[in-house]
């Protein structure tokens, strides 16, 4: 079973790992969504993210830096 888009920690985890110099403070939700479809385990439809589901990823991924 793959990531949906409401996995948001899942997906934070998975992202810190693919891209460790990257600082989610300062990513582009369009960067965001593209990486978040990049990743192997993501399977869920490209469009039904929103703004609301991209910023709750944005927060886990950086409380995962934390």
């Amino acid at each position: 079973m793959g990531l949906k888009w409401t996995d948001s920690l899942e997906i934070a985890i998975s992202l810190d790992e693919k891209h460790p110099d990257i600082d989610p403070q300062y990513v582009r939700f369009t960067d965001l969504h593209r990486w978040v479809c990049e990743l192997e385990d993501f399977d869920d439809a490209p469009d039904q993210s929103g703004e609301k589901i991209l910023e709750a990823i944005q927060m886990a991924w950086i409380d995962e830096r934390a």
